[in-house]
């Protein structure tokens, strides 16, 4: 081993004898200081007592100074009292020696004496309109709930909303129509627009044959004959007769009557469940809910939140999850204890396969019908979604048998259309509509209206 080396050993084996004794010595040194630091807050805080206990000494002193003095304050003013009560009783002993007469006017003095001692009573009983103020001010106030536009006035309003909405499938197909001699090429672009427009490929070739045939549109076309023609074709497809009407509003209908909702995650299912809550309750209805949507965690929030606004009670179960069927069978108990006029009953559309879902959605309907008979069961259907949706709407269709359809965002779509194909298709009327995002925009669909304002 050579000399270099050994020196660079000596040095590395100094050099951690250095570090090693620095960092004791530095330890040392935090330590004293933590020491000192301790004994410095521990002498302030010793301070700080000693100063709080004398001024605490002080000030009990000089408040017993003043109670000393107020008592002898009070001591004359006793005295002087009472020595002015003695000289009264003399006073009225003389004069009732000297003047007999004057009893009566000592009489009339005493009652008058006597005023002054029953006056301080009246604020006592004033303290008490004051109470009653104060507890009615701390008294929580009414709740405050809306009032939901009724059905009439929502006709209108929606009949036109639907006339300035982006629908152009009455437009286009006014358009095209009001050309004179139409050629074969025009009536293919007719047949092109129903069917862009969701109407179906049968009820489209109907349409066309059926609007082929009239004289007012194969000549030479005069705009109102053809708007005339044109209405009164579609009001055929779309049904000017049929019955529309909800089970709860024909005559002996069933108390309460039932409503289950049913429909995928994403049409507005629980959302239009909430809206027909306000419906029934503008026509003076006693309505409550069930909240069978037990797959999504939001859904019986979500529920509830709409009742409460109109004063709808909610059933819902306390965990995630829980068996749909015990929901909606508490709450067909619920609306028959409370003699409501409908129950409304939201359920799940996230089900993993037909199977499943036809399982779940007849289990709901045999439970409830142990308590109370299901008079209607609506389809929320997506407007924007078309053709689409309507393989789901076969779905539901077969596995709880539907009565009705609701169709949700109409006023966004340029799928009027669906309003045909979907009765076609399912053999029942579409019975109420959502022209927007409002909690009133959903009335009870109006053919004449519907037609009018996709023709305006």
């Amino acid at each position: 081993m050579d000399m270099n080396t050994i020196i660079g050993i000596v040095a590395v084996v100094v050099i951690a004898v250095l570090l090693v004794l620095w960092g004791i010595w530095s330890d040392r040194s935090r330590k004293r200081a933590l020491e000192r630091a301790e004994q410095e807050a521990k002498r302030r805080a010793d301070e700080k007592i000693a100063a709080k206990r004398k001024a605490e000494a002080a000030k009990s002193a000089s408040g017993s100074t003043t109670a000393e003095t107020a008592a002898t304050s009070e001591r004359p003013k006793d005295e002087t009292g009472e020595t002015k009560q003695a000289s009264a009783v003399a006073d009225d002993k003389s004069a009732d020696r000297t003047q007999p007469k004057a009893a009566t006017e000592t009489g009339t003095a005493v009652e008058t004496a006597a005023e002054p001692e029953t006056a301080p009573a009246a604020p006592a009983a004033e303290t008490e309109p004051v109470a009653e103020t104060e507890s009615a001010a701390l008294a929580p106030a009414a709740p405050q709930y809306d009032v939901p536009e009724k059905p009439l006035s929502r006709i209108q309003r929606l009949k036109a909303k639907l006339s300035k909405s982006s629908n152009p499938f009455g437009k286009a197909l006014f358009a095209i129509l009001t050309r004179d001699n139409l050629t074969e090429a025009d009536w293919e672009d007719v047949e092109d627009t129903l069917l862009l427009a969701d109407v179906g490929a049968e009820a489209s070739e109907q349409l066309v044959d059926d609007l082929r045939k009239d004289a007012r549109i194969t000549g030479k076309a005069d705009p109102a004959e053809v708007r005339a023609s044109l209405k009164e074709k579609l009001l055929d497809l779309v049904g000017r007769d049929t019955d529309r009407r909800l089970n709860v509003d024909k005559p002996g209908a069933n108390k309460p009557s039932v409503i289950i909702m049913v429909g995928v995650n994403g049409t507005g299912k629980t959302t239009t469940a909430g809206k027909l809550a306000r419906l029934f309750v503008a026509d003076g209805k006693k309505v409550v809910m069930g909240a069978a949507d037990t797959f999504r965690a939001a859904a019986a929030d979500q529920l509830e939140t709409w009742g409460a606004r109109v004063n709808v009670p909610v059933v819902r179960s306390d965990k995630d999850g829980a068996d749909p069927a015990s929901v909606a069978f508490e709450a067909s108990k619920t609306a028959k204890e409370a003699d409501a006029d409908v129950l409304i009953i939201d359920t799940a559309g996230r089900l993993q396969n037909k199977a499943n879902l036809m399982d779940e959605l007849g289990k709901i309907r045999r439970v409830t019908e142990k308590n109370l008979p299901v008079d209607e069961v609506l389809l929320v259907l997506d407007a924007t979604t078309g053709q689409n949706g309507m393989t789901q709407a076969k779905v539901f269709a077969e596995a709880i048998g539907i009565t009705g359809v609701v169709l949700s965002k109409l006023d966004g779509s340029a799928k009027g259309g669906i309003v045909i194909s979907v009765q076609k298709e399912l053999g029942v009327p579409v019975k109420l509509v959502g022209l927007g995002e409002g909690p009133d925009d959903l009335a009870p669909f109006d053919p004449e209206g519907f037609v009018d304002g996709i023709l305006a």
